[in-house]
């Protein structure tokens, strides 16, 4: 599906920390996403550069809007009212970074499903991230996923 998607519906993060703009091609393994960086950006050092950890958090939540949709639309794509997911990278398996992006550079992040482990409460998977700039291949690596639906816990309630 070749589309221009809210990323809201598919991650639970917010700014300042929401490192993707529009999920802008969307398929079961596959997922391509941009992000224009902004002057103002956390990960934008003062020379302007967008640094390494900015381009890890933008391939993670690139990732993740595979993944974690399931947590948060159903098969129709329909919201799934009061979802709330806990997520992080378990490990960066390979990661090799070869330039960085500036402020006002829009990044086209494309990943891949290299392996998926799902249960109803939570999932584990590798995925295979690319980044660019134009025809500029920034970052290339797999990394590993953890995603799990949170569960409310009542405050004060007594067993």
């Amino acid at each position: 599906m070749t589309t221009a998607i809210d990323i809201a519906k598919y991650l639970p993060h917010r700014a300042p920390f929401l490192m993707v703009d529009v999920i802008t091609h969307l398929e079961e393994r596959a997922v391509e996403t941009t992000f224009k960086i902004l002057p103002d950006n956390i990960f934008v050092n003062p020379d302007g550069f967008f640094i390494e950890a900015g381009l890890v958090e933008n391939a993670a939540q690139n990732c993740a809007a595979i993944v974690a949709k399931g947590f948060f639309v159903d098969e129709d794509l329909t919201d799934k009212p009061d979802a709330q997911v806990i997520g992080f990278i378990s490990a960066i398996k390979t990661l090799k970074i070869f330039e960085l992006p500036k402020a006002g550079d829009v990044i086209v992040t494309k990943s891949s499903l290299v392996s998926n482990f799902a249960t109803d409460d939570y999932c584990l998977c590798t995925m295979h991230c690319r980044t660019f700039v134009g025809e500029t291949q920034l970052l290339d690596g797999e990394i590993n996923l953890f995603i799990q639906q949170q569960v409310p816990v009542a405050i004060g309630s007594q067993d």
